[in-house]
């Protein structure tokens, strides 16, 4: 078991006199302070992440433990009273053909990807159902279509958010979520129009097309501390149904709901309106089967939950007293969630500065022995998702040993011309 998760802020987070006489600066920094992700600052050694010999290992790599995904997949599908099925797992974490085989091995057979890539490799690996989250036009939703035809005995389904998407998939055999803007303002119809949201149910069923449900990503809540991160989430999930009901009354019958990535996945679990439902609601965590230092300090009242991706890298320099570098720079372990971006996995004395593309400066903690050129560190990084999308493949580690190089098979995206991509695959 893991500490009792301690918190970094994101930068920027400290007072800033000059914004106090900026209110508007003010509300902008508040906002963005709201979105960062907040992560641990020290994770215990644990001797299951041993690698026992890693003279020909080229650093920096990326390290899985099939045994920590396993019970990390397990934890999951128990909080959900044993049943796989209401789970939608994303996949833009997993990434892996590895990881996807053990979801469906597992009994999980319903996924939620962002690219075609993704889409494929889901369809590939076992998945009866999948949803591309992502808004599809012109060539993507091509090549969605020439995917359905490879993979008739998967569900397909896509995201729409206005009639013109639609319309561009009729006479297909995709299904259609409807996609609710719940206040990330990211994608999606705002959850307050209920006019609209009505009218393109209708639009659906005018082009032939299934309906299958709304799709209700409600991502902004990440950086809200508890309780209130739940109180929001929870106020969110009542509009949801109310909005549910609508389309009901004006519509027709909404099949699923689906809600929740890994930070508000606690908050749907204890939502008493998800139970006993006339619809199927799903959650759709995904960075919850590597886990990682932010989901690690948004979860921690989910016990069960370890770090299942590591990234291995050597100590490469000594610049300066108090201050070492490592092969892990922001082409290894992302930054997109801010400084730091990982921890070293028993090494609190250690704390990862601002990274360059492949080098990351650690300070020392002022009287602590520092780590000398050549040793390796264990990172655990603060987002996992795009750490995992930096390599190529994984080196599968089990008691200590490295059993298999796994590809990361769906790194990146598909060719960019779909006739060369369309011919691939016929």
């Amino acid at each position: 078991m893991y500490t009792q998760p301690q918190f970094l802020p994101a930068p920027g987070m400290t007072n800033n006199a000059f914004s106090s006489h900026h209110p508007q600066l003010s509300v902008i920094i508040a906002f963005i302070m709201s979105t960062q992700k907040s992560m641990l600052t020290e994770f215990p050694w644990d001797q299951r992440y041993q690698l026992c010999s890693i003279a020909d290992v080229l650093t920096p790599a990326l390290l899985l433990y099939p045994e920590v995904l396993a019970a990390n997949i397990d934890r999951t599908v128990e909080l959900l009273d044993g049943d796989p099925n209401r789970w939608r797992v994303h996949i833009k974490t997993a990434k892996l053909g590895y990881t996807v085989r053990t979801l469906v091995a597992r009994g999980v057979r319903n996924f939620k990807c962002a690219t075609t890539l993704e889409l494929l490799l889901a369809c590939q690996c076992g998945a009866a159902d999948v949803l591309l989250a992502y808004p599809s036009v012109g060539a993507n939703a091509q090549r969605v279509q020439a995917i359905a035809a490879q993979f008739p005995g998967v569900q397909i389904s896509i995201l729409a958010e206005n009639a013109e998407q639609i319309r561009q998939w009729r006479r297909s055999q995709v299904g259609i979520f409807l996609d609710v803007n719940p206040g990330m303002n990211r994608t999606g119809v705002d959850q307050n129009n209920v006019e609209k949201i009505v009218a393109l149910v209708h639009e659906i069923a005018a082009n032939g097309l299934d309906f299958r449900g709304l799709h209700y990503y409600d991502g902004q809540y990440g950086g809200v501390a508890e309780p209130e991160r739940t109180e929001q989430a929870h106020a969110g999930y009542h509009r949801l149904l109310n909005l549910v009901n609508e389309v009901e009354r004006g519509a027709g019958h909404v099949q699923e709901v689906i809600t929740s990535g890994t930070p508000t996945f606690p908050c749907s679990l204890s939502f008493a309106g998800f139970r006993n439902a006339q619809f199927i609601h799903r959650v759709s965590p995904g960075t919850i089967v590597y886990c990682d230092a932010s989901s690690l300090a948004q979860l921690p009242n989910l016990s069960g939950y370890r770090p299942a991706v590591l990234v291995l890298a050597r100590v490469v320099s000594q610049p300066s007293l108090g201050i070492v570098t490592c092969d892990a720079g922001h082409k290894a372990v992302s930054a997109d969630a801010g400084v730091p971006t990982c921890l070293v996995i028993g090494h609190p004395e250690l704390a990862p500065r601002a990274p360059s593309e492949e080098h990351l400066p650690l300070a020392v903690q002022e009287g602590a022995e520092a780590p000398q050129v050549g040793e390796s560190l264990h990172l655990l990084p603060r987002h996992i998702c795009p750490t995992v999308n930096n390599f190529d493949d994984a080196l599968l580690v089990r008691k200590g040993a490295i059993e298999s190089i796994e590809q990361v098979s769906a790194r990146g995206h598909e060719s960019s011309l779909l006739r060369a991509k369309q011919k691939a695959s016929s």
